[in-house]
């Protein structure tokens, strides 16, 4: 973790080493890389159309859940009838159409299945956050990772914050001192929450619309697909794991139809002593979106945002910064490019692998102890181990 800033700019400046360099096989200089997508919802039908505007790849199959999305985004996007397809089984269509590469933009209780299946296939992939709802899902594509990069196969992350200049310039100079010793962190994520309908006779009126995210099986909960992007930016700051997390969370919104809490109040504990405080709070009360990780130092401090400034005081040192925006955007863009580029360079380092499954794994355990009230260390998740999965049944394969 404590590499991941260096390694992050390294990646997206394109530098690789030598000894990890793999050729593209298939591709020339000059060729588009074929590519599927899967999850054709708001963000899935973003991620699309900048993939098109990039110039460098070819959408050739696509799928969603639900076959009237798959069919009007495959008319908007020239993806043949024969390469669209729908239904819990239709990535396997995918998987399976001759192409390079995988975008997956589902909601994430299906990434483990679908990223094994990638791999397996040979498939560079590029996939959203959370990678998972639980920690089996989270170790399994983890390892579907790691024999990825064996393979000489790109697999990107697409976290938005640790793209960007200002926030990689703030913690390269908090991490080399300029401030002093860190003494604690803070983050907050707060929203205005998601729809949450009325259950159905079975979930797939909740597969649309981030109506999911209010689901701790199919979304992760609140705190683990929201939240994380603090979490996320917090421990890049950290350059560490928790150990353990501590806290309180309760369902607070009206007429709740998910079991994801919706106002938390976390105590992540490092080996060294550093304790970074979360507060995560999406309820429709006008309060404005923060998604922020202050750094709380001996001779100064750092603030980082999301869509906010960036800046750094201190007694001795500073750092004017700047003020981040645009970056739910302009972020994927970067992704898509550099995911782009290393394919055609064969550079198969895949930074974004490590600290994006940390930070799942963080997530689901300041979500989980805060659930049962109760301090939870990181070892004791691994541990148990806990799997929490959705029922399909009456879903359409």
């Amino acid at each position: 973790m404590n590499k991941a800033g260096c390694s992050r700019r390294a990646f997206l400046g394109g530098v690789a080493a030598a000894s990890l360099m793999t050729p593209a096989l298939g591709q020339d200089a000059n060729s588009k890389i074929e590519i599927g997508i899967i999850g054709l919802g708001g963000r899935g039908r973003m991620i699309t159309k900048m993939i098109r505007d990039h110039g460098g790849y070819h959408i050739k199959s696509m799928c969603d859940y639900f076959p009237d999305v798959v069919n009007k985004a495959g008319d908007e996007f020239g993806v043949d009838a024969k390469q669209r397809f729908s239904g819990l089984n239709g990535y396997r269509g995918v998987v399976d159409s001759g192409i390079d590469a995988i975008f997956l933009e589902t909601p994430p209780y299906c990434f483990a299945d679908h990223v094994e299946a990638a791999v397996a296939a040979g498939l560079h992939v590029y996939m959203a956050k959370p990678v998972a709802c639980d920690v089996p899902g989270a170790l399994r594509v983890l390892e579907a990772a790691k024999r990825a990069k064996g393979a000489g196969k790109l697999f990107l992350i697409d976290f938005q914050m640790r793209t960007d200049p200002l926030i990689i310039e703030g913690i390269k100079r908090l991490q080399r001192g300029d401030v002093g010793p860190l003494g604690m962190i803070c983050s907050q994520y707060t929203d205005e929450g998601f729809d949450d309908p009325p259950l159905t006779e079975n979930i797939e009126s909740r597969l649309q619309k981030l109506v999911w995210v209010n689901d701790n099986a199919i979304g992760g909960g609140l705190h683990v697909n929201a939240g994380i992007h603090a979490v996320d930016a917090a421990l890049w700051i950290a350059g560490q794991l928790p150990v353990s997390a501590i806290g309180s969370s309760r369902i607070a919104r009206n007429n709740p139809h998910g079991d994801s809490h919706d106002a938390l109040s976390i105590t992540y504990e490092f080996a060294d002593g550093l304790l970074l405080n979360h507060i995560g709070e999406h309820l429709r009360n006008r309060y404005e979106w923060h998604c922020d990780a202050l750094a709380f130092c001996l001779n100064g401090h750092l603030e980082t945002s999301y869509n906010g400034r960036v800046r750094m005081l201190g007694n001795n040192a500073g750092w004017a910064g700047g003020k981040t925006e645009g970056l739910y955007q302009r972020g994927a863009v970067t992704n898509i490019a550099t995911f782009h580029d290393c394919i055609k360079k064969g550079d198969c380092q895949n930074p974004t692998v490590e600290p994006s499954i940390n930070s799942t794994l963080a997530s689901i355990l300041g979500r989980d102890a805060c659930e049962r009230k109760s301090r939870l260390t990181w070892q004791e998740m691994l541990a148990e181990n806990r799997s929490i999965q959705p029922d399909l049944a009456g879903l359409k394969t």
